[in-house]
């Protein structure tokens, strides 16, 4: 089951000056509690009775809402910043530091009206702003800015800055202390999947190995008619039509399942990378690419030749949205396009992402190991709509984690071929493959049905700490 988190809770601050209207912090209060109840976000905010209308503006305020955060800081995911009027910097950047959280920070500022100017209406939120933002700046809090510098706390506007805001933190929620489980040794023609173990420590991430041997092992154990073998032969089944496979390699198909799930659930694991071929053909005669369709419709991603960066990208992908994320080669040109390409692998795309699908034989690696021990992958075409891509790469020349992020659109073009394809189109696509190139990435991205190249750059960036490139 995956652990990316579906509901989300926020710590809200709110803050007060108190030569400003106080009775604007009681209305944001108010305000608040209806807007994250209708987005079905829980809130952990002080209420009146802890300080005077439940707001922050003095140090014995900030001391009373850290300790609420602290008190909560394990269900916390980010911290929502309200000002209603001018409020005190200095109180509210305290508070923050004293929680001892460290999760993403959205900032927002309520908007004056002209005809309220006056000293019992004005709120000067404008300008506060401004003076927060500077405050935690020195603090050194990171955080996320509104689209509009002041807004309704009750509008349209916000609304939908506090929903990207949500997947920024569900991001950064789920990166952190993320599992990969790398099972089977890279294939020795890969060198591209390359990655540092010890970078990745540096961002609390943790690589849990599981050599094929031992999975040969445990599959010996399974007898055809236990009851885990079945009930996974059926979800394989349910994910893609399956006439066209043998019944004798369903059954092994399932029993690989059913070893690959129970080591995953022992090892509290996210997500998988898998030496797809060519052990796995010559020695059960199978291939594994349903299995990992199925995680990754499950939101627990898989990648292909054991290419941990591309399974973590995937994951940080399908957080974002909550959608299944594919991973694929960058693979063709197509025709005199230079916009669009075509994107490929052998058979492993979620089957949510996919129309016309079946599991079928992988055609290019059945030229080298027999096409009868490639049974399992799936075939299938992207279905069309917006599309959010996404690579992770350590570099070992620099010391760093770096990313590149951005949209385009999978379309309809015709693509007479086999396995999981796509057609996409990508604004200055000759750009980002000259850069991509450059810059040392790999030949595979992950890639989904979105619209959240933003949320994954603000996310690596200002709160993760990776160098991000965003494609536009």
């Amino acid at each position: 089951m995956s652990r990316i988190p579906q509901q989300l809770t926020m710590g809200v601050v709110i803050g007060n000056r108190g030569f400003f209207p106080s009775y604007l912090v009681a209305e944001a209060r108010e305000q608040a509690i209806a807007l994250f109840g209708r987005l079905g976000i829980n809130t952990i905010m002080l209420d009146p009775s802890q300080t005077e209308l439940g707001g922050v503006e003095t140090r014995q305020d900030a001391k009373a809402c850290a300790e609420l955060f602290r008190a909560h800081r394990d269900s916390i995911h980010g911290v929502v910043v309200l000002l209603p009027n001018f409020g005190d910097e200095k109180a509210i950047a305290e508070t923050l530091r004293l929680s001892g959280l460290n999760v993403p920070v959205l900032v927002q500022a309520e908007e004056d009206n002209l005809d309220k100017m006056g000293l019992a209406t004005r709120r000067d939120s404008f300008c506060g702003k401004i003076s927060l933002c500077n405050n935690l700046r020195q603090y050194g809090i990171p955080f996320t800015l509104t689209t509009q510098h002041v807004c309704a706390l009750n509008g349209e506007v916000f609304a939908q800055d506090l929903q990207r805001f949500e997947q920024v933190c569900r991001v950064v929620s789920s990166m952190r202390g993320v599992r990969v489980g790398a099972i089977g040794a890279r294939p020795a023609g890969f060198n591209t999947v390359r990655y540092s173990e010890k970078l990745l420590e540096r961002l609390g991430i943790a690589v849990e190995t599981l050599d094929l041997s031992e999975v040969f092992t445990r599959i010996k154990t399974l007898r055809d008619d236990d009851i885990r073998v079945d009930e996974k032969r059926r979800i394989l089944i349910d994910n893609a039509d399956a006439s066209r496979i043998p019944a004798d390699k369903l059954v092994t198909m399932a029993k690989l399942f059913v070893v690959i799930s129970e080591w995953v659930v022992a090892n509290d694991i996210d997500t998988t990378a898998i030496q797809c071929w060519t052990s796995l053909q010559e020695n059960l005669g199978i291939n594994v690419c349903s299995i990992m369709s199925v995680m990754s419709g499950q939101l627990m991603p898989s990648a292909c030749e054991v290419d941990v960066m591309g399974a973590l990208s995937m994951y940080a992908l399908a957080s974002s949205n909550m959608n299944p994320a594919s991973i694929a080669d960058w693979n063709n040109n197509f025709g005199d396009e230079r916009d669009k390409c075509v994107l490929f692998h052998c058979g492993n795309f979620a089957a949510e992402s996919l129309e016309s699908l079946h599991m079928g034989t992988a055609d290019i690696i059945g030229t080298t190991v027999g096409k009868e021990n490639t049974c399992g992958a799936v075939h299938g075409r992207l279905k069309s709509g917006p599309l959010t891509y996404f690579r992770l790469s350590t570099d070992d020349l620099t010391g760093e984690i770096k990313a590149y992020v951005g949209q385009g659109q999978s379309v309809d073009d015709p693509l007479d071929t086999v396995g999981c394809r796509a057609v996409i189109q990508v604004p200055h696509l000759e750009n980002l493959l000259n850069w991509i190139c450059r810059n040392g990435f790999e030949h595979h991205v992950a890639m989904n049905h979105s619209a959240s190249a933003e949320i994954l750059y603000e996310a690596f960036t200002r709160y993760l700490g990776v160098s991000t490139y965003l494609h536009r």
